[in-house]
């Protein structure tokens, strides 16, 4: 199919106003079906410091959230519709009364805000899972969307499993949420079934077919359980879809979503064959990327399109070769143009105060206050005191760490381990908690063990080590250690990152990280589980 703007009629949106034919939407879902990821759920305060990278970001909509899972999610959705200015901010609802007010009360202070509600299509799933006659579904599609229009202008309807629907019921019930008042139609290959021409069939029959098409912005969701998120979502917009629904780094349910970064990136890249826009300031992306890394506690593979660690790496004497002769030869893109840096500045112990400061700059934290520099300056100078070099995925891994423990209430302070092969290890942990310093000694099967049975003297719970993965950051036997742990409890589940060039250091931060990130799920239930 020939990908041309006028391939999509000019429509008017009441979020957006007059929609030129080569705009595309970036709805981005991170911090609502990429949070259904099991072990990447986030508490409020990191939901708001996601939001406002994906509004630096450019998103132009941020689903936040289904408001009627729990108390958690409605707070984050409604904390985001009053913090967050820019991006269209967006709660999810199922095609039921109650969702659809939670979902209107949470949006409220927005400055625009969409409600999003979905109900099943697909023969297997209206038999299944709702077990409903395709007329009951069909008079639920014209009744949710006509509740949530009465609460705002800016209304998405979604089919859920779109892609395995029956052709005519689906334009039946797309016809049926236009004439009811939805001003966005998203069509999702839920389970990721879809080959790319068969979902650009599906969107030209449906815009072809259905009365009132050319009036509203079509939507495509597309998940990655075959690895087609990303083509598929290309071939969408061949077909006309000019809304665009994804995540960062791509998480999402099983095998995740379409990578808001991968489409971005092709859409600019090859805008000789694919000549549309969006608001995407693409300088930010390595940056969102590691800050949800960060936040989750899981870092992307390192050869992940854009933002893997390897994307602009090159080891072959070939290829090298042919790169110090032309970038080009072996670059499609420029590493600036999606925020990786380029600089050869060596930090080492040597290094004063001004130089940190301007490669804190380099890496693009511009807003890191005196205090958090201070506490990086004194971390990074001793971390220089102990290895060659210290390369920018420390520092960031550094500037990070201090960020996520600005306002927890349990805090590392110091560590001390005996072990070896003739004594039974042994761990002197201090801690601060609320203030308060408290040291304890344990003893263990090994040095980790000992150090989280001193944690659990200081700061006694119930919570079931579930995860326990190390990883080098940077290469070489002074590498720092990043340390992921992951805690249960009660079926809350949560996953704390330390990093340090003591591995046991490394483990006994990530999980005073986790002990932190479960104190605040204690008192918030867990979304349900969702998909769309």
């Amino acid at each position: 199919m020939t990908h041309t703007a006028e391939s999509a009629p000019a429509v008017d949106h009441p979020s957006f106003g007059p929609m030129a034919p080569d705009r595309i939407i970036i709805f981005d879902t991170t911090l609502r079906d990429g949070e259904q990821s099991p072990g990447f759920s986030m508490n409020l305060e990191e939901k708001l410091r996601m939001a406002e990278a994906l509004a630096e970001l450019g998103a132009d909509v941020l689903e936040a959230g289904f408001p009627i899972a729990s108390p958690g999610d409605f707070e984050s959705v409604h904390a985001i519709a009053e913090a967050i200015r820019g991006p269209v901010i967006c709660g999810l609802s199922r095609a039921a009364p109650g969702d659809i007010l939670r979902a209107a009360e949470a949006i409220r202070p927005a400055a625009r805000g969409r409600i999003h509600t979905f109900i099943s299509t697909s023969p297997l799933h209206m038999k299944y899972k709702l077990r409903m006659e395709p007329g009951a579904v069909l008079e639920a599609v014209t009744a949710s969307v006509s509740l949530a229009r009465n609460h705002t202008a800016d209304v998405e309807w979604s089919a859920e499993d779109g892609s395995r629907s029956e052709h005519d019921f689906l334009c039946r019930c797309v016809e049926a949420a236009i004439a009811a008042g939805a001003t966005t139609i998203n069509i999702p290959d839920t389970v990721g079934y879809a080959l790319p021409a068969e979902l650009a069939a599906l969107f030209t029959m449906l815009r072809t077919r259905v009365p009132g098409a050319e009036k509203v912005i079509f939507s495509t969701h597309n998940h990655n359980d075959l690895g087609l998120a990303v083509a598929n979502t290309m071939a969408a917009i061949a077909a006309g879809v000019r809304q665009v629904e994804c995540t960062i780094n791509g998480i999402g349910e099983r095998a995740g979503n379409a990578a808001l970064e991968e489409i971005v990136m092709a859409v600019r890249t090859r805008h000789d064959a694919v000549p549309y826009e969006n608001r995407v300031a693409t300088q930010n992306i390595l940056r969102t990327s590691r800050l949800l890394s960060t936040i989750t506690g899981f870092d992307v593979q390192p050869n992940k399109a854009i933002v893997g660690r390897n994307a602009f790496a090159h080891e072959s004497g070939i290829h090298q070769d042919g790169f110090l002769k032309n970038a080009a030869t072996y670059e499609i893109m420029t590493p600036e143009s999606v925020g990786w840096s380029r600089s050869n500045l060596v930090m080492g112990k040597h290094s004063g105060r001004a130089a940190f400061r301007d490669k804190l700059r380099a890496l693009g934290y511009d807003d890191v206050g005196e205090n958090r520099l201070n506490d990086a300056f004194r971390r990074f100078k001793d971390l220089a005191d102990r290895k060659k070099v210290v390369y920018d995925e420390d520092i960031i891994a550094l500037v990070d760490d201090e960020v996520l423990r600005d306002h927890e209430r349990i805090r590392f302070v110091s560590l001390e381990v005996w072990a070896g092969s003739k004594a039974k290890p042994r761990a002197v942990i201090e801690v601060e908690v609320d203030g308060a310093r408290h040291a304890a000694e344990a003893h263990g099967d090994g040095p980790v063990d000992a150090t989280f049975n001193a944690i659990h003297q200081v700061f006694a719970h119930e919570a079931s080590l579930r995860l326990f993965s190390v990883g080098a950051i940077t290469e070489g036997t002074d590498a720092q250690a990043r340390v992921t742990v992951r805690l249960e409890e009660n079926g809350k589940m949560v996953d704390g990152q330390g990093a340090d060039t003591d591995t046991i250091v490394a483990a006994a931060r990530a999980y005073i990280h986790a002990l932190n990130k479960l104190l605040v799920k204690r008192a918030r239930t867990e979304p349900a589980a969702l998909s769309a």
